[in-house]
């Protein structure tokens, strides 16, 4: 039989990581209205409000932003609707839901590395949308490495 003091401390880790996954669900959906707006922009070959900065012009209109005709923010939706998902199932305590959403992060995250350096140093010219979806991609990689590795004790079948 378990002690108080263990009882607590189980309780507080998996309060605390609840908190963590719903803060990541938070941040997934606003990367994800963040990705639908490029991806309505590239769909319907408008001009992204950018405030007349040409590096978002060149960035948006570049080669670099499809990959086999499929526009890069196509992928980042669905990476971040996948990152809502798999946060809100780790919230409420699927097993394989935490194991899940480290892997679709990091994807995320060495795609964004790529994506930035395309930007620094290929075309020279930055996004600002797309720097804010690498600010929540980054946000989301730091949670997921706060909230890792879940113990097993905590997480139900």
């Amino acid at each position: 039989m378990k002690g108080q003091a263990e009882l607590q401390t189980e309780s507080t880790g998996s309060r605390a990581r609840v908190i963590l996954n719903m803060i990541a669900a938070v941040i997934s959906l606003s990367g994800l209205a963040i990705a639908i707006y490029l991806l309505v922009i590239s769909m319907t070959n408008a001009t992204a409000a950018c405030a007349g900065a040409a590096g978002c012009i060149k960035v948006l209109g570049s080669s670099y932003a499809k990959v086999a005709g499929i526009p890069v923010a196509f992928l980042g939706a669905w990476g971040y609707f996948a990152a809502f998902c798999f946060a809100i199932f780790a919230a409420f305590g699927y097993k394989r839901a935490p194991g899940l959403l480290a892997l679709t992060v990091g994807l995320m995250f060495a795609i964004t590395l790529w994506l930035l350096y395309v930007q620094a140093f290929v075309l020279h010219a930055f996004c600002r949308y797309c720097l804010f979806s690498a600010a929540f991609t980054f946000l989301l990689s730091g949670l997921v490495v706060a909230g890792w590795p879940a113990r097993a004790d905590e997480s139900t079948e």
